[in-house]
């Protein structure tokens, strides 16, 4: 298996209305994107083709809206901790779920 390309934990995964995890991970390896709880059990994964992101006009600076296998979640990075580089977690996944769908760019 090949190491991640983008891995990131304490992340709070929220289906509308209601929060799934507070601790959540999200996991992009091998082509896909997984969401995590905190005890490592899958919420939804998909390939990185079939997933869409966005960081709408609503999300905080260390948020974004991605929707996997036609469910949106919002995704808070960094919520353990409030990390100050949530905002930078959040434009990396934005930058591999871009990639994804545009090779070669």
């Amino acid at each position: 298996m090949a190491e991640p390309e983008f891995d990131a934990r304490g992340v709070r995964i929220e289906r509308w209305p209601r929060s799934l995890t507070r601790a959540g991970q999200v996991l992009v390896q091998d082509g896909r994107l997984a969401l995590l709880t905190s005890y490592g059990r899958v919420i939804d994964s998909a390939p990185l083709r079939a997933v869409r992101a966005a960081r709408p006009w609503f999300a905080g600076s260390g948020s974004m809206v991605a929707t996997v296998n036609g469910t949106r979640y919002r995704l808070t990075m960094g919520q353990r901790g409030r990390r100050p580089d949530a905002t930078a977690l959040a434009g990396r996944l934005m930058e591999a779920v871009s990639r994804a769908s545009h090779p070669g760019s």
